[in-house]
């Protein structure tokens, strides 16, 4: 979005509703993508002191594997932000926004990192996922069991007589 075709008064606010398409999130080694790509972005403008204030709103789904079981997962969020932003102000400044490069709100790049900091730390297909079994790699949650006699792994058997020892 062009911020010099605004022309923004002092206490004037400017809402537009924009589709962004957000890039795929790779997290844990799995792909999660936003369904469908294209969200509609809700963005508001307003000239404070000096200042451009920015603010969106969005919904996203976004789905993928489940980080436990692998199974499918989706995972819902509505998401809110805000940045400012003063010309005068240095780069390195919290009142220089770094989604505004030439005078571009760069929107796509704001709300996919507006998304990223409201994810859960793990995306489950359900809150209760029991995973996979560590032995055969069964879906616990299909088929809960457990391996009774198991045979140690031959690499730990150092530390068996280590503790053996003590």
């Amino acid at each position: 979005m062009d911020l010099r075709t605004l022309r923004l008064r002092p206490g004037e606010v400017r809402k537009e509703t924009i589709d962004v398409e957000l890039e795929p999130f790779v997290l844990g080694g799995q792909r999660y993508e936003a369904t469908p790509a294209t969200i509609p972005v809700e963005l508001e403008l307003s000239q404070a002191s000096g200042a451009t204030v920015f603010d969106i709103r969005l919904d996203v789904r976004l789905s993928g594997a489940c980080m436990r079981c692998l199974g499918f997962a989706e995972v819902e969020r509505s998401v809110h932000a805000r940045e400012f932003h003063d010309l005068d102000a240095p780069p390195s400044d919290e009142l220089h926004s770094d989604y505004v490069v030439d005078e571009h709100l760069q929107l796509g790049a704001w709300a996919r990192d507006a998304v990223a900091l409201e994810l859960p730390e793990q995306i489950l297909c359900r809150e209760d996922c029991a995973g996979l079994c560590p032995v055969c790699g069964k879906d616990l949650n299909a088929e809960p069991h457990e391996h009774l006699e198991r045979d140690p792994d031959p690499r730990w058997a150092a530390l068996e007589t280590l503790r053996d020892n003590l």
